[in-house]
């Protein structure tokens, strides 16, 4: 009809489902009863609902009383920012949730509106910041009140007696040089995961690489009595020489500490049918407990703590092999039968 304005609500409607569809926090929008009247692909995605959940209330579609009191909350208070709750299931997550209640013209309430925000990613960093600071304050403590306690055990007299004053040097300069390595394997670990690391990617004889490592290890294999052995085949992969040669330097290392008395320590590789180039490094001693397989290459993890620090590790060993394995597109992982030894593999 002439003069009418034209119909232009539906037009509007559609863009705005397009702009609640597009938003990568979860929205959940209620009428004023508190049922739900819509609800994005981020807020399904979340919780993960597949069918039509219209015309529910919140406590009927998540069973979470701590959202459904913050809704009721609204009626006294019209916005409430930064909520957290945390939402139970096989993997625990965390969520922030920005509520506001809506009024209309007449000042009556009219709906609710809330935003879903995850901060599952956040918290878990949060977690892991805090459990690192945590690790490395308990790793620094040992060697440094040893260190301070043998220092001041000499300085009250014990430096007097020569044999006795030899001894506690010696146990400051362990824990002193231990102290070094975990410095330089924190800086490491700091650089990896920040990406400071600049690979130099060449072609690399594997076998070469491997019988270099080994003769590097030839001694501290011996006073254990133990065998190495190179079973590299004469294959080139691409990678950086010095960071596999850190990669190999340190789990062979960790299979000769844990390895047995007199056991052997064997080095090898194979084209895999992928392209890849798959190493492995096997040694016969007690093994791996299975639950552990998987955490072996975390952060100060250690299977059997005590034996650990008695043989001096950092914990940062694997945790290095893992970053530096990923940074040249590789995979690394490990097979174990408690008692047969253990096969740590690294894909090139």
């Amino acid at each position: 009809m002439k003069g009418q304005p034209p119909q232009t609500v539906p037009a509007f409607q559609d863009h705005q489902q397009v702009i609640f569809e597009s938003m990568i926090e979860g929205l959940l929008l209620l009428d004023e009863h508190g049922r739900i009247q819509l609800a994005n692909r981020a807020f399904a995605d979340l919780f993960g609902i597949t069918s039509d959940i219209r015309g529910w209330t919140v406590i009927e579609v998540l069973r979470l009383h701590e959202l459904a009191a913050l809704v009721n909350s609204l009626e006294t208070q019209k916005q409430v920012s930064g909520f957290e709750i945390k939402v139970p299931g096989p993997t625990e997550r965390w969520l922030q949730i920005n509520a506001a209640a809506i009024y209309n013209g007449g000042g009556k309430r009219h709906g609710t509106v809330l935003v879903f925000h995850d901060l599952t990613r956040l918290k878990q960093l949060e977690n892991a910041r805090q459990e690192f600071v945590a690790n490395v304050s308990h790793e620094l403590r040992t060697p440094l009140s040893l260190i301070k306690g043998y220092a001041e055990t000499l300085l009250d007299g014990a430096k007097d007696n020569p044999e006795t004053a030899t001894r506690f040097l010696q146990t400051i300069d362990r824990n002193a040089e231990r102290l070094r390595l975990l410095i330089e394997d924190l800086l490491t670990i700091s650089e990896l995961e920040t990406g400071r690391v600049r690979l130099n990617i060449q072609t690399v004889a594997l076998a070469q690489a491997v019988a270099e490592v080994l003769e590097d290890f030839k001694s501290r294999a011996a006073a254990k009595g133990m065998t190495l052995v190179n079973q590299a085949a004469d294959l080139p992969v691409r990678a950086d020489p010095g960071r596999l040669e850190q990669i190999l330097g340190n789990i062979v290392d960790n299979a000769i500490k844990y390895g047995r008395a007199g056991g052997t320590v064997s080095v090898g590789g194979r084209a895999s049918d992928t392209g890849q180039v798959e190493v492995f490094i096997q040694d016969d001693g007690p093994g791996i407990p299975p639950e552990a397989l998987e955490r072996v290459f975390e952060r100060f993890y250690r299977v059997d703590k005590a034996r650990s620090r008695e043989q001096g590790g950092t914990g940062l060993g694997l945790a290095i092999v893992k970053h530096l394995v990923q940074s040249h597109g590789g995979r690394v992982w490990a097979t174990s039968r408690p008692g047969c030894g253990a096969t740590f593999y690294f894909s090139l």
